[in-house]
């Protein structure tokens, strides 16, 4: 989830920059019924590990293309969803929390009949992945942790209102997107662009801003409390400049200290490294990968 600080930042944006309109091929999209709502996932299939890579707040799980070709390549299955309201999943869920969204990986892991996965999550879906491993320890072989936040950011009333007005009106989608742009300090791919609109367009969708605005509102102390107390193997991926944190290595190095995890600090990217840099990113993960297999 972003933080206060950044989406006030992101009112003071007013140019779009984009180095072309490629957008990468995806897969087929299938769905799945969970806890009254539909569930939306691509599966590269395959008989290697499962890795589940789950998009942050306000995106969907195209974010990943560029991992998804090289840790298939790596001999993985690599599959992605659309967290709850977003994307291709159903609107109108009653509960959007970081837990429910882990209930939703541990739903389709099962759904797909396997018996361990890996889980990747990006922000706040870095704390659905730990509340996946805090109920199932046993499914979760390892988390991969992307931009992750897992504790209430500090913000005063004055960025607080700014939230508040910027979502309240019909300027939101755009205000939004105007955040989602800073995001990226180090390098836009090169279908930026065109990513951007089908984004835009699908925010744009009943109920979808709804429940962008009820995730952003959820305060994060119960994934918090989880924090250095799931037994599984964590890697934390962070961009030195993710305009999230006032400090990111320092949130980094935080993280760390309380779960024993590895942290790949990549230089100069921002909240997206894995879309910045994938093969840098998709290199440690596979590291990751590579020590788990010696387990």
């Amino acid at each position: 989830m972003p933080s206060i600080r950044s989406m006030a930042l992101a009112c003071s944006l007013v140019a779009q920059i984009g180095l072309g309109t490629s957008l990468a091929s995806t897969p087929e999209t299938r769905f799945f019924k969970h806890a009254n709502g539909r569930i939306a996932y691509d599966d590269s299939g395959g008989n290697g590990s499962m890795i589940v890579a789950i998009p942050g707040m306000g995106d969907v799980r195209q974010q990943y293309r560029f991992l998804r070709p090289r840790l298939v390549r790596a001999g993985y299955r690599f599959v992605t969803m659309d967290v709850r309201g977003h994307g291709d999943s159903s609107v109108d869920w009653t509960d959007y929390s970081a837990r429910a969204v882990g209930s939703d990986v541990l739903a389709l892991i099962q759904h797909l009949g396997a018996n361990k996965a890996v889980i990747l999550g990006n922000s706040f879906a870095a704390g659905a992945a730990l509340w996946a491993a805090s109920e199932q320890p046993e499914v979760v072989q390892g988390i991969c942790m992307l931009g992750p936040i897992l504790r209430d950011l500090p913000a005063n009333p004055v960025t607080r209102a700014i939230v508040g007005i910027g979502f309240a009106g019909p300027w939101r989608t755009w205000f939004w997107m105007t955040y989602w742009d800073s995001l990226f300090p180090l390098n836009k791919p090169v279908d930026h662009l065109t990513y951007r609109d089908r984004l835009t367009a699908n925010l744009k969708e009943a109920g979808r801003m709804d429940a962008l605005r009820t995730m952003v509102g959820l305060s994060k102390s119960d994934t918090e409390a989880l924090v250095g107390k799931v037994p599984v193997p964590v890697l934390v991926v962070m961009g030195s400049r993710d305009p999230d944190f006032k400090d990111p290595i320092a949130e980094a190095a935080w993280l760390a200290g309380k779960t024993k995890a590895k942290v790949a600090l990549i230089n100069g990217a921002g909240h997206y490294p894995h879309v910045e840099v994938p093969d840098q990113v998709a290199s440690e993960i596979e590291s990751f990968l590579d020590r788990l297999k010696g387990k």
